[in-house]
């Protein structure tokens, strides 16, 4: 319950009786009037877990429930729960070492209860039931982790001669940030449609392979070259998302050739 607000409770009429337990209590006008506060039925098994029904014949005074039929559904046995375990009684409701009952605190008015126009009472006895359904944890899952002050990423990579450099490709040493390895991709005469137009340059996550099938790695990142005069310089700003089957991430056309 929050904020103080008791559950809701949907009602529907059907003809086909509960399927996992159903507990009959007969002479009700006698148990009415008796000093039992709470009766817990038998054990029965739902799910692969076993439950008890507990009914307050006249309310659970402590939860606002004078006046009413209360009742609860409880785990039997805490022993068993895994971490996050949850059943459902019309919307899920998680059970727990410290939660070990869930149910209505005004289940039926006793006003309701014995109106002979309204069916629940047959010879002073009343029925009631349970329906457990468990959802399982499957084993799957996924997690969103941010970082909120990332460390200072930067690598910083001095080539000598560039004017003299012939191979297609070169490749910095290899760094880590964020317990990520990267390393930077440097074509002196651009890439694919930048060929001869451009110099690109281009950040790679070298162990790619720590991504499986459905990983996502978001990176943000800068580029920066300069000339040792510091006379030039060009800055390129990044947000992609690495995939396990994209790597790289940069600028094809990120200076100009003149």
């Amino acid at each position: 319950m929050e904020d103080g607000k008791l559950p809701a409770i949907s009602r529907s009429l059907r003809y086909i009786q509960p399927s996992h337990f159903l507990f009959r209590v007969q002479c009700v006008s006698a148990l009415m009037n008796t000093y039992i506060e709470k009766y817990e039925s038998g054990r029965f098994e739902a799910g692969g877990y076993k439950w008890r029904l507990c009914i307050y014949p006249n309310g659970n005074t402590k939860s606002n429930g004078k006046g009413y039929i209360s009742l609860y559904l409880a785990i039997a046995d805490t022993k068993k729960l895994p971490v996050g375990w949850e059943d459902a009684d019309g919307k899920p409701t998680r059970f727990n070492v410290m939660k070990t009952q869930s149910g209505f605190p005004q289940f039926l008015s006793l006003d309701i209860l014995n109106d002979p126009s309204n069916g629940y009472l047959m010879e002073d006895s009343c029925i009631f039931g349970a329906e457990v359904f468990v959802m399982k944890y499957s084993g799957k899952g996924e997690c969103l982790s941010m970082i909120k002050q990332p460390v200072d990423g930067t690598f910083t990579w001095v080539i000598e001669n560039f004017s003299t450099l012939k191979e297609q490709v070169f490749y910095s040493d290899v760094f880590i940030v964020e317990d990520f390895k990267w390393k930077l991709l440097l074509y002196p005469g651009g890439r694919s449609k930048t060929r001869n137009k451009s110099l690109s340059l281009f950040l790679e996550l070298v162990d790619c392979e720590m991504l499986d099938n459905q990983s996502k790695l978001h990176a943000e990142f800068e580029l920066l070259i300069s000339a040792p005069s510091n006379l030039g310089r060009a800055k390129y700003h990044g947000k992609e998302l690495v995939l396990p089957l994209r790597e790289e991430m940069g600028s094809p056309g990120y200076v100009t050739s003149v």
